[in-house]
């Protein structure tokens, strides 16, 4: 039986509330303002986090929030959906204490949230030192790179191949961790420093890139990762089989309702994507998820945080499962497997799945979603001039910079954010010298 509305509802609130007031006093008070600040030095983009809870304890919500979004100009999405667990919180000296760490996402949050229901305006744009920057991609690399050239003064146009901004914050990022509205408000705190964007445009189909080396001083690079792998295996373009991401991103721009779910549901994959896909699809009122990987529970590439929100919902997990036939008349019924176990290292160490002879089986299945890892954009770089390095674009060219997902391969959103930054630094550096 579908799932009422306010059932669905229910099932997509928000994972970690935010902080009252009281709640937020009561936390920020832990805190033991660290001289070294292991916290602020395990964040990829180190906000100093010490200085932005000292100032939630003296009610100066806008100062704290001006420290993290300085520092970090995806700080709203990050307090939702970046994994504290090994990163701030996981280095916090309580910890070594044999204490609970301080919440610092959930500060964090308190912090930007002010911002946003406020609308305060915390930066402005420097002074117009007629040098212009195109930024290709308006995900949180983009959109960081984009606050950091603005507030020196840099005209920045970006262009951006969905219909809004924000990336995965936006399309890709579980709803039960952060919806549409607080992605777009996020984005648009930076836009409005007076950067000129341009949806639905893709380059390199709609506008050569080679338009961009024309008119503009400097390029970032901030396109993300590219379509899903495919399984390679027979069967897999039946009805019922999609990627992960295209099912999170139609759940996320439309009523829950709207996006079907199947009753017995497979995701092949186990990292945080497959995570997110597992989990909504259970949400969505899916009777059973199944995860199928084809290595073990030690080296499944998700956070262990993650696995144990997956194994909360009721998703069942089948490891050492390597898929091998997608059935189905017109449309998927089930995923032929055979079982596997690791073998011998190879020269780097890892090990490698092994099949077991006879061991074939059957999981049944009217849904199937793949979650095995993105490809490299092969297709722009070329178009571009640029060079993919294993599964990483990089740039020779002096006044074209990639960074976020499409330079590390896939990361998490402060490490997206960290390397927009940096790239507006750099940039900054090459327009700061005489005009040509």
């Amino acid at each position: 039986m579908p799932l009422t509305a306010e059932e669905l509802e229910q099932n997509f609130a928000d994972i970690a509330p935010p902080l009252t007031p009281d709640a937020a006093l009561v936390e920020s008070s832990k805190c033991l303002f660290c001289y070294d600040a292991p916290c602020t030095i395990a964040c990829p983009t180190h906000i100093d986090v010490p200085a932005f809870i000292k100032k939630i304890m003296t009610g100066n919500l806008t100062g704290s929030a001006r420290v993290i979004l300085d520092a970090n100009p995806m700080g709203h999405s990050c307090a939702r959906a970046c994994p504290v667990e090994v990163m701030c919180e996981g280095a916090c000296v309580l910890n070594d204490r044999d204490e609970e760490p301080i919440k610092i996402a959930l500060l964090q949050r308190y912090s930007t949230d002010h911002v946003l229901t406020h609308d305060l305006t915390l930066f402005t744009p420097g002074a117009a030192t007629g040098r212009k920057v195109a930024i290709i991609g308006a995900g949180p690399a983009g959109l960081s790179c984009a606050q950091d050239l603005r507030r020196w003064g840099h005209a920045v146009t970006m262009f951006e191949s969905h219909p809004s901004p924000g990336g995965l914050n936006t399309y890709a990022i579980a709803e039960y961790k952060m919806r549409p509205p607080t992605a777009l408000a996020e984005a648009r705190k930076i836009l409005e420093l007076g950067v000129e964007l341009h949806t639905n445009v893709t380059i390199g189909v709609d506008i050569p890139f080679s338009d961009l080396e024309r008119d503009f001083d400097a390029i970032f690079v901030g396109v993300g990762v590219g379509a899903t792998r495919g399984l390679g295996i027979p069967g897999e373009d039946l009805a019922g089989v999609q990627d992960a991401l295209s099912f999170i991103e139609h759940l996320k721009t439309h009523e829950y309702a709207d996006t079907e779910v199947g009753n017995d549901v497979i995701v092949v994959g186990a990292g945080n994507t497959a995570i997110d896909a597992a989990t909504q699809a259970k949400r969505l009122g899916a009777e059973r998820v199944t995860i199928v990987y084809r290595r073990g529970e030690d080296e499944m590439p998700a956070y262990p945080y993650e696995y144990e929100l997956a194994k909360r919902d009721g998703c069942e997990f089948r490891f050492f499962t390597v898929p091998k036939r997608v059935l189905g008349e017109g449309v998927v019924a089930g995923l032929e497997c055979v079982r596997a176990e690791l073998g011998a290292p190879d020269a780097r160490g890892r090990r490698s799945p092994v099949e077991i002879a006879g061991s074939e089986h059957v999981i049944r299945c009217d849904m199937l979603l793949k979650a095995t890892g993105q490809l490299p954009r092969d297709e722009f770089a070329r178009d571009a001039g640029l060079t993919i390095a294993g599964s990483k674009m990089v740039s020779s060219k002096p006044n074209v910079f990639v960074g976020g997902d499409v330079a590390s391969g896939g990361a998490e959103i402060v490490n997206a954010a960290a390397d927009g930054k940096a790239a507006a630094a750099r940039i900054h550096v090459l327009l700061s010298g005489p005009v040509s």
